[in-house]
């Protein structure tokens, strides 16, 4: 049975099938249960102002106060999954041909949306941030519906949009580690934002530098390193930003040995948070391609951050967890001599993913795409790869053939 139910009376445990009323322009990606008050909270920060509620499907009903306190008191402090290998399984959808194209879509609009806002960034015409805010909360949504399809993306790399996708990847990654640590729905979307606007002040840095061809001089490193003061400057006159994300934008580039910039912070003066997105930061940095430096594979990247002593160790630990040996989105070659993008991690048997095959080393051409499960099938991942071995335009094979072919 379904029934109309004003924001105010929205309770955790509901069941939520649409938006039918909002002063904003939210879109809910997924139906589902309301999980905590901070969702409620958030919903009502968008401008939502009526839902529909299926009353079969949900696990409370109004007038039921019993029972909305017991849940809400209970998703007050952060919520610590049972286990990493039971957060990484909980996907609500295959990766196929619909979750691809879904991922893609948001991805491309992500990068509009971004795109618009930095242009208007540096005219000074931007007054607000809720533009970003909700991309952040689209991306999140996308997170928690299917995040293989999205983090499947963060790995095919277009060179001329680097600034954009870099800020889009970490938002989607710091989404995925710390939903993989197990925070609340609330702290995930404001780490992620602060992620997706850390380094808005790289737009007001010359192109010559954020991109350098030549090694930079100490004063062109002294102009970069004024980004992260430049890019909290400008987001705080946008108006108001959670603590939580100004925090990430303010110390992402702190580092615990004390190496890292704009104030020298050392262990716990950094934000987990901060810290958090400096794995993520330079995941990502690693992963892409560079003017002075060709990308690392994910595998040859986390090997880079595990060395790192300014990094969070123990975060990049569970980093390495959370994404696995041979990360979603990855390039690997097989023994088989085919090669494959991983597309979905088999936490009890790391390194035998499921991997979408679409190119023959031996006869150098392309074939059908099919997907395997490497750990039911006489075949194995050999090394990872990056596309430009074998002269793959990676990001126009994906948008071209393979967001359209992916098997259903």
């Amino acid at each position: 049975m379904l029934e109309q139910v004003p924001i105010d009376e929205l309770k955790p445990g509901m069941y939520v099938t649409q938006v039918l009323e909002q002063s904003g322009t939210l879109h809910m990606r997924s139906q589902g249960i309301v999980k905590s008050q901070s969702i409620v909270d958030t919903l009502k920060k968008k401008g939502i102002l009526l839902l529909e509620v299926d009353i079969a499907k949900s696990k409370h009903h109004r007038n039921e106060e019993t029972q909305v306190d017991a849940l809400a008191n209970e998703e007050q402090t952060p919520i610590k999954e049972p286990s990493a290998s039971e957060s990484r399984t909980a996907k609500s959808k295959p990766l196929d041909n619909a979750s691809i194209n879904e991922a893609y879509d948001l991805y491309e609009n992500a990068l509009s949306i971004q795109s618009k806002f930095v242009k208007a960034l540096n005219k000074g015409a931007v007054t607000d941030l809720s533009p970003m805010t909700s991309l952040s909360y689209s991306l999140i949504e996308s997170v928690f519906d299917n995040e293989d399809a999205l983090s499947c993306l963060t790995l095919i790399k277009d060179t001329d949009n680097y600034l954009l996708e870099h800020s889009i990847n970490c938002s989607v990654l710091t989404g995925i580690f710390c939903k993989f640590l197990g925070y609340d729905r609330d702290s995930i979307e404001q780490a992620s934002l602060g992620a997706l606007l850390m380094d808005t002040g790289m737009s007001s840095i010359p192109a010559d530098i954020r991109r350098p061809t030549a090694s930079l001089s100490e004063d062109d490193l002294a102009v970069l390193k004024t980004h992260v003061e430049i890019g909290a400057t400008l987001v705080e006159q946008c108006g108001d930003i959670p603590d939580l994300s100004l925090q990430v934008i303010e110390q992402h580039q702190e580092r615990v040995d004390g190496s890292g910039y704009p104030n020298g912070l050392k262990n716990d003066e950094i934000s987990e948070f901060a810290r958090i997105a400096a794995i993520v930061d330079t995941y990502d940095e690693l992963t892409s391609h560079h003017p002075l430096q060709s990308s690392l594979t994910p595998m040859q990247a986390l090997k880079r951050l595990s060395e790192s002593s300014g990094l969070d160790q123990t975060l990049v630990n569970q980093f390495i967890q959370c994404i696995g040996v041979h990360p979603v989105g990855s390039l690997v070659k097989l023994k088989s001599g085919k090669l494959g993008i991983v597309s979905k991690i088999n936490p009890k048997d790391p390194i035998s993913p499921h991997v979408m095959t679409f190119y023959s080393v031996t006869s150098n051409h392309f074939n059908e795409i099919k997907k395997i499960d490497l750990s039911h099938y006489n075949d194995e991942v050999v090394s990872g790869v990056r596309p430009e071995e074998f002269r793959i335009n990676l990001p126009k094979f994906f948008k071209e053939v393979f967001v359209h072919q992916a098997p259903q």
